[in-house]
């Protein structure tokens, strides 16, 4: 029906056909393949900090449970106020399940000024290993008249 257009047709090759198809491709899945890195990167790294905040909240918790049982200890249960009070290890007893994997360390100063006594309480809380340990402290003031 047209002749010449089927020679026209007949006679392009492929070398003398030249798109933007191929390389447009090629850019956008390498730009998709970046984002695509680029996101599970991010995920990993959010996924890190909110351990280390996790295990820093636990730490925190443990410190301040450790200078309160420091505390009953020495004006309710009568212990000496030393360096040397007792240690917690939270995973030792079943009834603490927040705080699994979380150890106390305990310390009390006591000074007299005009008859009263003066305390200090320092408690020391370590949670987690590796890379996700967290560790704070807490310091307390308390008197006995």
């Amino acid at each position: 029906m047209f002749p010449d257009r089927q020679a026209r047709i007949d006679k392009i090759s492929w070398r003398d056909q030249s798109g933007l198809g191929l390389p447009a491709t090629i850019f956008l899945i390498s730009i998709l393949a970046l984002i695509v890195v680029a996101m599970s990167e991010l995920n990993q790294n959010s996924g890190l900090g909110f351990g280390q905040d996790f295990q820093s909240m636990k730490a925190f918790y443990a410190a301040e449970s450790g200078a309160q049982i420091a505390l009953n200890r020495v004006f309710v249960g009568g212990a000496a106020c030393n360096n040397s009070l007792a240690d917690i290890d939270f995973d030792g007893s079943g009834d603490n399940p927040g705080l699994n994997a979380c150890a106390a360390e305990l310390s009390c100063v006591q000074l007299t000024v005009d008859a009263v006594q003066y305390y200090t309480f320092l408690s020391t809380a370590t949670c987690g290993n590796g890379f996700e340990q967290a560790r704070r402290s807490i310091q307390v003031h308390a008197r006995s008249d």
